[in-house]
C-alpha cells in the first residue's frame, strides 16, 4: 500500500518552506498546470508515503479542528529540539495541544494552513 496525504491551500510556497525546512521532508515531485492545478509532493525519498499540496485559483476555506494532526515520529530528542530551535528561529512558536497525550508526549506546532504538526520521538 502506498499512502498520499492530500490537501489543497492557497499557501503552496509557505507549506512547502514549511515542510521542508522545520520538518525536513525532500521534495520528491511537483506538477504545474495540471488542469488548473500546481502541486508538490513532499516526503522522504525510499518510503512508501507523501504529502501532496495543491493549488489552484479556487479560494480555501480550512476550519481544522484542533485535533486535526499529522504526527511525526523523530529518531531522537536531540532531533525534536532542533526541528523546534529551527521553528522558532522562524518565528513558529510551540501551541499547547487539545488532548493531553501530546502535551506530554509531543510539541505541536502550526502549518501555514493552521493545522496542527505533532513532533514526537520514536518510543523504543
Amino acid at each position: 500500500m502506498i499512502f498520499r496525504y492530500a490537501r489543497h491551500t492557497n499557501k503552496l510556497t509557505p507549506l512547502v518552506a514549511f515542510y521542508t525546512n522545520i520538518i525536513g521532508l525532500k521534495k520528491l515531485g511537483e506538477f504545474q498546470n495540471h488542469s488548473n492545478y500546481n502541486g508538490v509532493f513532499l516526503g522522504l525519498p525510499g518510503l512508501d508515503w507523501h504529502l501532496e499540496f495543491t493549488e489552484s485559483r479556487e479560494n480555501v476555506n480550512h476550519k481544522p479542528d484542533e485535533d486535526d494532526i499529522i504526527v511525526f515520529y523523530l529518531e531522537s530528542l536531540a532531533e525534536l529540539n532542533a526541528k523546534v530551535k529551527v521553528a522558532e528561529e522562524l518565528g513558529i512558536a510551540a501551541v499547547k495541544s487539545k488532548n493531553p497525550y501530546w502535551q506530554k508526549n509531543g510539541i505541536e506546532l502550526k502549518d501555514p494552513d493552521g493545522f496542527g504538526v505533532m513532533l514526537t520521538v520514536k518510543q523504543k
